[in-house]
């Protein structure tokens, strides 16, 4: 049994560039294995070779070297296709379809039987929060709803491995709320997700494990917990009032009407702070600690790189 969903080895893609550039490296020996169940991220800066790297998984284009399996057998292997669902970025759909036509249409292309077709179809277009919404045509859909029709397109042959290019660009916080919401059931559900992303906040609330390319290289990767460490990098502490008792010397100073935030960077800080609030009577808001963050990873990485690191 294959350990990985996905497995990359080697991957090369050149694209032809104007005639004083020559040819164009787009992925520099990509190696990635993406374990089975869970969400896995695929983040990068724009023009870094995410699209490029998910459009030789699902075999839309080839490599100039390396190789790409898929529980174990090549991606371009014909009974593999039924086990991937695939959303691109922005994808486009004939919007004269209703959302439930055009679901309808990619599950044929699976031979399902009609009768499960469409209920499979209603199933999932309730699924991605599009009930009472089958009838209406796709030019009359949000951006929203385009991704969320996309996703219940990509369900439509109960895949179990989904790959996603920028699902949640575009959208407001609520439509990425929910397509978040949706990523996470669908892992409850014991699918694999691998999506590609430049929102860093919303892969650090749901991904188990990440890879950072940048210039089609990997330059990290693992599971977030391992990534970032568990160790406090600061604390802040927020207290009612606007002076600040002279015995604190805080780094970063935010003051407000009605109250204050110091930052502070141990936990010897912490404590002899909260012991001078205390003795000046000035009533403690909060006490937050921050860990390092996926986007502090992400913009070091891009620097080091930068710098030929």
């Amino acid at each position: 049994m294959a350990e990985t969903a996905i497995s990359i080895k080697n991957l090369k893609k050149f694209f032809k560039g104007h005639l004083s550039i020559g040819k164009i490296e787009a992925l520099r020996g990509v190696d990635l294995d993406v374990p089975i169940t869970g969400i896995y991220g695929f983040i990068g800066p724009n023009g870094a070779g995410k699209t490029t790297t998910l459009k030789i998984i699902t075999g839309l284009i080839f490599p100039d070297e390396g190789e790409v399996k898929i529980f174990g057998k090549s991606n371009l292997d014909y009974d593999v296709r039924r086990d991937i669902g695939f959303l691109p970025e922005s994808p486009y759909f004939y919007d004269y379809l209703t959302g439930e036509e055009l679901v309808l249409f990619f599950g044929s292309l699976f031979n399902i039987p009609k009768k499960e077709l469409k209920e499979r179809t209603l199933h999932l277009l309730e699924l991605v929060g599009l009930k009472g919404k089958e009838k209406l045509p796709l030019r009359k859909y949000s951006k929203g709803m385009l991704q969320r029709v996309g996703l219940a397109q990509a369900l439509v042959s109960d895949p179990k491995l989904l790959i996603l290019d920028e699902p949640m660009s575009g959208l407001d916080p609520i439509g990425r709320r929910e397509i978040r919401d949706l990523i996470l059931k669908l892992k409850d559900e014991g699918k694999t997700i691998f999506f590609s992303s430049h929102i860093l906040a919303d892969a650090e609330m749901i991904c188990d494990e990440v890879a950072i390319i940048v210039k089609g290289k990997i330059v990290q990767r693992g599971r977030l917990e391992n990534l970032l460490g568990k160790e406090v990098r600061f604390w802040d502490v927020s207290f009612r009032g606007a002076q600040i008792p002279p015995q604190l010397s805080p780094r970063i100073v935010v003051s407000h009407e009605d109250y204050t935030m110091i930052r502070l960077e141990s936990e010897k800080e912490v404590e002899d702070a909260l012991s001078v609030l205390t003795t000046n009577k000035l009533k403690i808001l909060s006490v937050i600690p921050h860990k390092a963050s996926l986007e502090e990873l992400f913009l070091s990485s891009v620097e080091e790189s930068k710098n030929g690191k």
